[in-house]
C-alpha cells in the first residue's frame, strides 16, 4: 500500500511526497488505522523506523477534517517528548506534513524565555509538542489548557520514565479529559513502562515491532579492543580515512566530550560538542552546524542519543561504550534510518569488557569484533598527529638542552 491510497488530505498527501514517502515502514502501516479510528495505541518500536510520521500523518489528518466541519479554538492535542532537541525534531515533522493545511502547531520546552511561547498559545494552535516541565510550568500559570485535550501522546515513553518524569505524567492525569485518545510510543518495554501504558490507554491497540535483532538491519556494527589512552589516536585515523563522512562520537561524560574535541583539535580536526552544560541556543547551532554538514563530526553525551535525529548519519563511533546496554542500541541507532545504510564501531578498553558482556547479552548475540593487528595498532598511534607533535616537542626540547650543555662547556 501507498501514501496516496490513503484517505488523506490532497494538502498531506502533497507534503508526503515531497518528503520522499512514499510506502509506510511496518510501524506507520499497522499505526495510522487504529489512530484514524480514534483508537488507543501502544506502540513499541526500535528506533529509525519512522515512529514520529506514524502518529504525525493521522493526527493531522483528524484534525484538519475536524476544522472543517466545526469551530475550534482549543488545543486537540499533546505530544510530550524527553528532551528539547526531541521536541524541536517532532515538531519540524509536524509542520512539514501539515503544511497548506489548517492545522496549526507549537514547540515548547524549558530552557528559554517563555513570552513568545504564551503570545502563540493566545493566537490558538491546534497540536503542542512539549517537554514536561515547560507544559507543566505553563499549565500551572493558567496559559495552557489540557482539560480539553482530545488526544495524548508521549513519545519516546521509555526514555521519559529514565529521566524521572514518571511522576509527573501521573500527575497530569488529573488534568485531562477522560474521553480522549492516547497514544504510547517507545522504543522498549518493560514491567514499569507497561504498568504506565496501561494506567494511561483504554482497550488499546498493542503493536510491536520487534525483530530478533533490536539493531536496525541497515547498520553494520562491530566493536575494536582499543586501550582507553590509546583510543583518540583511532578516531583520529577513522576520521581522517573518511572525510567525507558525517560523524555522530558518542562518549560518557560532557567533561570526556571537551577532552576528545580538544585532542582532536590538536590533530587538526574540526569538531562540534553537544552536552547539557550548553544552553539551548549553542545546541540549536551545533545541531544546524553539524545537519548542513558545516562541520563533520559531533562529540556527544548519552543524553544526548534520543534527541539526535539527523538525517544521513553515516558513522556512529562509540568511544566510550554506554553505561546502560539499552543505550547502545538508541545511539547505533543515529545511522542506518530508514531505507539509508550506515555503520557503527565501538571501542572497548580491559575496563569496559564487562560493559560490552552486558549488551551482548541485551542484544542476544555477539557484537562482531574487528581484528586488529598488533602492527596496525601500532602504526595508528606512531602516525598520529598529536603523537608527532608530542615527538617533535621531545626532540626539540633535547636540542634546547644540548644547546645549553655546549653554551656551559664553553664557559669553562
Amino acid at each position: 500500500m501507498k501514501f496516496s491510497d490513503y484517505p488523506f488530505n490532497a494538502d498531506i498527501k502533497f507534503n508526503l511526497e515531497k518528503l520522499g514517502f512514499k510506502k509506510p515502514t511496518d510501524i506507520q502501516y499497522k499505526s495510522i488505522p487504529p489512530i484514524l479510528r480514534g483508537e488507543d495505541v501502544l506502540a513499541i518500536a526500535q528506533t529509525g523506523t519512522g515512529k514520529t510520521a506514524a502518529f504525525a500523518i493521522p493526527i493531522i489528518h483528524k484534525i484538519h477534517q475536524d476544522k472543517a466541519s466545526k469551530r475550534t479554538d482549543f488545543i486537540k492535542c499533546i505530544v510530550m517528548v524527553p528532551t528539547h532537541e526531541l521536541a524541536l525534531q517532532v515538531n519540524e515533522v509536524f509542520e512539514k506534513i501539515a503544511q497548506k493545511t489548517r492545522v496549526k502547531t507549537l514547540c515548547i520546552f524549558g530552557g528559554v524565555e517563555q513570552t513568545e511561547q504564551i503570545k502563540s498559545l493566545y493566537k490558538g494552535v491546534d497540536i503542542v509538542i512539549a517537554t514536561p516541565g515547560r507544559m507543566f510550568d505553563l499549565q500551572h500559570q493558567g496559559v495552557l489548557d489540557l482539560t480539553r485535550i482530545e488526544i495524548l501522546v508521549l513519545d519516546e515513553a521509555d526514555h521519559m520514565l529514565d529521566v524521572g518524569f514518571i511522576k509527573d505524567i501521573r500527575d497530569m492525569q488529573r488534568f485531562l479529559p477522560k474521553k480522549r485518545q492516547t497514544l504510547f510510543f517507545s522504543a522498549t518495554i518493560d514491567e514499569k513502562i507497561k504498568k504506565l501504558a496501561y494506567s494511561l490507554v483504554s482497550n488499546a491497540i498493542r503493536i510491536q515491532i520487534s525483530p530478533k535483532d533490536p539493531v536496525s538491519k541497515n547498520v553494520q556494527h562491530a566493536v575494536a579492543f582499543i586501550e582507553m589512552d590509546d583510543k583518540r589516536f583511532f578516531l583520529e585515523r577513522i576520521i581522517n580515512t573518511h572525510k567525507d563522512k558525517k560523524m555522530l562520537v558518542f562518549v560518557r561524560t560532557k567533561v570526556r566530550a571537551e577532552r576528545v574535541a580538544k585532542a582532536m583539535e590538536r590533530a587538526d580536526i574540526d569538531t562540534l560538542t553537544m552536552h547539557s552544560d550548553k544552553v539551548h541556543q549553542e545546541r540549536i547551532n551545533v545541531l544546524e552546524q553539524f545537519k548542513q554538514g558545516k562541520t563533520k563530526v559531533l562529540i556527544a553525551t548519552d543524553i544526548n542519543a534520543r534527541g539526535i535525529d539527523i538525517p544521513n548519519v553515516d558513522m556512529v563511533i562509540n568511544y566510550d561504550l554506554p553505561d546502560e546496554a539499552e543505550n547502545y542500541v538508541h545511539r547505533v541507532g543515529r545511522t542506518g534510518r530508514g531505507t539509508k545504510k550506515g555503520q557503527a564501531i565501538s571501542f572497548c578498553s580491559k575496563e569496559e569488557q564487562a560493559t560490552l558482556k552486558k549488551i551482548e547479552t541485551f542484544l542476544h548475540q555477539p557484537v562482531t569484533i574487528l581484528d586488529l593487528e598488533k602492527e596496525d595498532y601500532m602504526e595508528t598511534i606512531s602516525f598520529s598527529k598529536e603523537t608527532m607533535a608530542n615527538e617533535n616537542l621531545k626532540d626539540l626540547l633535547k636540542e634546547v638542552e644540548m644547546f645549553e650543555q655546549s653554551k656551559k662547556k664553553k664557559k669553562k
